[in-house]
């Protein structure tokens, strides 16, 4: 059996062969080996350096007493820093798995979307985590900035999760059962360690003694700063932050304490980062420089082929995370179609496919060559070229010289009716590979990310690192050369391939090629390969949800290039968690998909889908021990929070920081609970239901379970509260405080639950829009539009709230905040409302004019809801057409301004006379539907139509047109609050 001492030698035999120095762990508490200074100071600057080590990594807030199986406070980490990027890291990862006796072919590998970011520290990076059938055992990260400092060159860290890959390996269900050397486990030497430091952590250490601590070695680390002494200022930063997490453990940190403690360490550890910086260069790099890579040479431009061919262009990456590959599966078309369309080259239809690690261009029938052409240059105006005499000006005589043409070759002709001299030249078509190169280098430099990294090409820049390029023109290898990338004719097939690269004979055969190896290109391929081979798998005694489950199984699509579902199941006990666990641990941690029963019921059973062939019982067995490790974790923090009481955990709110400016989620769970009984009140629906439930919402965010996983907030809140005795409509109350969580999701079942629910997103909304601003563009980092949605959503949804004006709710919500909410934000608020509302309504189906008819009454969309329902039949009534004709027709002539009333005894013609008496008897206050505002107001229509017909407005007598436009205002006024009428169009 490898042990635990045997891994962690073997690892780090097998990188100092790859030319890592060996160091030691650091001589104080860290809480990963990213914070050892050779990797956190080394990573900065130019000087190259690849190292190895053991870290011990010390995290109070991790303290289980030893009871956990698989939670640690000081756990070990093995620190891998590759500086420069060698250009195939992964490739060398790979190897050290080997090292440690793991069969990559065997197993299932996968490199899973990880960004990772140290706020506090300032440093952060794009990456994988890396699982092992499903266990994540490695944190393989391009490092992008560190004590915010960009990296140049970029460092490749590799972190292995020792305990982890050791349980697998030696198939334990806890820490302390590793064997750590022959006859030696890892509780007999750890276990007395860890009850009595999390003793310490969680129970015994001293928060005033900390808290001293932490101000003697901050400023302990400024005087080093002062001192231009780098090393010894970080190793008390160090030490800062270890004893700011003693006092997080012990329960003792603020929110105001919280914000200031992690900016003071970022500008400590920005000020370490300069000064090493400075210091190394001072010391003129003793490690050397790192060089760039050279640029690359294209092939040679061959053209052998006289013939319309298939082109090929294939971008071949490191594993893009799936919202990134379907992006840059419409960059490429769009950038492949805008390319070719600006060339003379004929071609058929462009596909683009897509995989984890590469993206494909296929574009039918390319032509030979371009068309020739011929092109006319402008020169100068006529009048310009020529002197009275008919002699060449030095402006005609410059323009020849630059066109490499004589005067001989000028004509004169009349471009936009003015005589300009020109040149027409004729352009020989180039050949396809040449013209195609030009296009697909701008493919590969076009191509963006929501967030971009950099590797260790001097000018490229992607969500992952790019390379290799093959771009085939039938059997010709187009010349692509970009930055450090030249394209030729092989590709990379899965990395567990008998021969995992292979030469491709030509554009035709190349998806052939691929598919023979297994590769699927095409996403909707994969697709249909997972949903029945999962279905397959669970006939007859489940089923996959597939509608439900859709976004789940296109992100699994997304992760792999040849799909291999594979069945697993889990002990019948796991059960008794609550089902909105299990699915939760399967789908969002372990990308597995759920079964269930005819009736719905969770079955004990799973499917996962490998990536390519696999020994599937060696990976199933991997994939159930995952899960099991998983359930017993969500059994262990469920019997916790339920052995904790419900005040216990909402004291817990204090510490948990809403934003830096906006306070804790104790103060923020206050708001919500003193707004919603406020806007009960308003509308007449106050309970003890809703007084209750506002004492317990966001409770369970203080519980260990949602601390894990903070998706099931609210569900665990109501289930908590059940088991605590509480009142059903009061528990549903809690869960409904978070509903809906996303575009689509369940509504609040109860009325207090929508009061709170309305009362959360109106509060987030108004603090966020005042500390942070309202979102712009597509960047929305606190959801703040789904938080306008939501409110929607609910007051369309719920009946009680139907009177309720979300506008004057938030106005309520801003008096409540700590900041200070002017009344020209709130106007941009309730603008902003409206828009919302607009496109919302307008992606349902309604027309335009419509939509923006009722948005004067956005504050309250059930009341647009109805509105819109009523204009539906009435755009077809000829009274209403005739009632809003006559109302718009008012509106036109009547200058805006114009304030309706008028004096009755300046009328005298029979036409506003009778207009008067139409107008005198119509009473419209309260009125709140179309048909009623219709059946009322017809009335007008004859005497408005005549007025128009008989009566001058514009009279010379002032006091006659004032009448006249009082008289038309008031008719305008009419419809006023309930249509926009300008808006409606029939």
């Amino acid at each position: 059996m490898l042990t635990m001492q045997d891994a962690l030698a073997r690892l780090t035999k097998y990188w100092t062969e790859q030319g890592c120095l060996t160091v030691q762990p650091m001589n104080t508490e860290v809480g990963a080996g990213t914070l050892n200074p050779a990797t956190f100071l080394r990573v900065l600057g130019p000087e190259p350096w690849k190292v190895v080590y053991v870290e011990p990594s010390v995290r109070p807030d991790d303290s289980r007493y030893g009871e956990n199986p698989n939670r640690l406070q000081t756990h070990t980490q093995l620190q891998v820093i590759l500086k420069p990027d060698p250009g195939n890291p992964q490739e060398l990862y790979l190897g050290s798995l080997a090292a440690l006796g793991i069969d990559v072919a065997a197993h299932d590998v996968r490199f899973v979307e990880d960004n990772w970011a140290s706020p506090a520290l300032g440093a952060w990076g794009l990456g994988w985590e890396v699982w092992l059938d499903g266990l994540e055992i490695t944190q393989f990260t391009y490092f992008q900035q560190a004590g915010g400092l960009n990296l140049d060159p970029v460092s490749v860290e590799i972190t292995y999760g020792i305990e982890r890959i050791i349980m697998a390996l030696q198939e334990k269900t806890h820490f302390k059962e590793i064997a750590y050397a022959p006859g030696v486990s890892y509780g007999e030497v750890f276990a007395q360690s860890e009850y009595e430091m999390s003793r310490y952590y969680l129970d015994d250490a001293d928060i005033e003694a900390n808290r001293r601590l932490l101000e003697i070695y901050a400023g302990e680390a400024q005087r080093m700063i002062d001192a231009g002494l780098p090393v010894p200022a970080h190793s008390y930063v160090l030490k800062c932050s270890q004893a700011f997490n003693v006092l997080d453990s012990r329960g003792a940190v603020s929110t105001a304490e919280r914000a200031a403690e992690f900016a003071r360490m970022r500008r400590l550890a920005g000020e370490v980062a300069k000064l090493w910086v400075g210091r190394r260069a001072e010391l003129e790099h003793p490690l050397g420089l790192t060089e760039p890579l050279d640029a690359a040479r294209a092939a040679a431009a061959v053209q052998t082929g006289t013939g319309e061919r298939t082109l090929v262009f294939e971008i071949g990456t490191e594993e893009l995370p799936p919202s990134e590959l379907r992006s840059a599966r419409e960059q490429v078309m769009r950038l492949m179609t805008e390319g070719l369309a600006g060339t003379r080259l004929a071609h058929g239809d462009i596909r683009v496919f897509g995989t984890p690690r590469r993206l494909i261009a296929v574009v039918q029938a390319v032509g030979a060559r371009e068309d020739d052409h011929e092109r006319v240059v402008r020169g100068p105006k006529a009048q310009a070229a020529y002197g009275a005499d008919g002699t060449p000006t030095k402006a005609l005589e410059g323009f020849v010289r630059g066109q490499g043409v004589t005067v001989a070759d000028v004509e004169t002709v009349e471009l936009n009716g003015v005589p300009h001299v020109v040149v027409t030249k004729h352009e020989a078509g180039r050949a396809a590979p040449t013209v195609l190169a030009g296009v697909l280098a701008q493919v590969v430099t076009g191509l963006r990310a929501a967030k971009n990294m950099r590797w260790n090409d001097p000018k490229l820049t992607f969500s992952r690192p790019v390379r290799w390029l093959v771009a085939l023109w039938g059997d010709d290898v187009v010349p692509v050369a970009v930055s450090t990338l030249s394209a030729g004719r092989e590709t990379r097939l899965l990395r567990t391939a008998a021969t995992p690269v292979v030469a491709i004979e030509s554009a035709e055969s190349f998806l052939e090629t691929l598919g023979v190896n297994g590769i699927v290109a095409d996403h909707e391929d994969r697709r249909e390969l997972i949903v029945i081979g999962a279905q397959d798998l669970v006939y007859p005694d489940g089923t996959i949800d597939v509608k439900g489950e859709s976004s789940l199984i296109d992100q699994i699509t997304d992760l792999v290039e040849q799909p291999l579902p594979l069945l697993g199941t889990f002990d019948e006990k796991y059960l008794e968690l609550p089902d909105p666990v299990l699915t939760t641990v399967m789908r969002k941690h372990q990308r597995y998909l759920p079964v269930r029963s005819a009736d719905g019921t969770l079955l004990p059973m799973f499917v996962t889908v490998a990536n390519g062939p696999v020994d599937v019982e060696l990976v199933r067995g991997g994939n159930e021990a995952v899960l099991r490790a998983r359930y017993e974790d969500a059994a262990f923090f469920y019997r916790a929070d339920l052995a904790t009481p419900i005040a216990d955990m909402r004291a817990k709110l204090a510490r948990l920081t809403f934003t830096d400016r906006l306070g804790s989620m104790a103060d923020r769970a206050d708001r919500i609970a003193a707004l919603a009984l406020r806007l009960a009140a308003m509308l007449g629906l106050e309970s003890g239901a809703l007084s209750r439930a506002a004492e317990l919402i966001k409770f369970d965010l203080g519980s260990q379970l949602v601390t894990e996983m903070t998706s099931l907030a609210g569900v665990m809140g109501r289930d908590y509260a059940l088991h605590a005795g509480e009142d059903r409509v009061v528990a549903q109350a809690v869960l409904d405080t978070e509903l809906p969580r996303n575009t689509g999701d369940s509504l609040p079942l109860t009325v207090p639950g929508a009061l709170l629910s309305i009362a959360d997103r109106l509060d987030l909304v108004a603090g966020l829009a005042a500390t942070v601003g309202l979102p712009t563009g597509s960047s929305d980092p606190f959801a703040v539009r789904r938080a306008v949605l939501g409110l929607f959503a609910v007051q369309r949804g719920v009946p009680a709230l139907a009177g309720l004006d979300l506008v004057e709710g938030l106005k309520l919500a801003a008096e409540a905040q700590p900041v200070e909410v002017p009344a020209p934000l709130l106007t941009e608020i309730a603008e902003f409302f409206a828009k919302r509302l607009e496109q919302a309504l307008t992606e349902e189906g309604q027309p335009v004019d419509r939509v923006r008819a009722v948005l004067p009454h956005a504050a309250r969309p059930s009341q647009a809801d109805m509105l819109l329902g009523q204009l539906a039949p009435a755009v077809s009534d000829p009274g209403f057409i005739a009632v809003a004709g006559a109302v718009q027709r008012a509106r036109r002539i009547v200058p805006a301004g114009t304030p309706a009333g008028y004096d009755a005894a300046v009328l005298s013609e029979p036409a506003e006379l009778a207009l008067h008496a139409a107008v005198d008897k119509i009473e419209v206050s309260g009125i709140t539907d179309v048909a009623s505002f219709v059946a009322v107001t017809q009335p007008l229509v004859t005497p408005l139509g005549t007025f128009f017909d008989e009566v001058f407005v514009m009279a010379e007598d002032p006091t006659v047109r004032a009448a006249r436009l009082g008289l038309l205002a008031t008719v305008r006024d009419l419809g006023d609050g309930l249509l926009d009428w300008a808006h409606l169009r029939f």
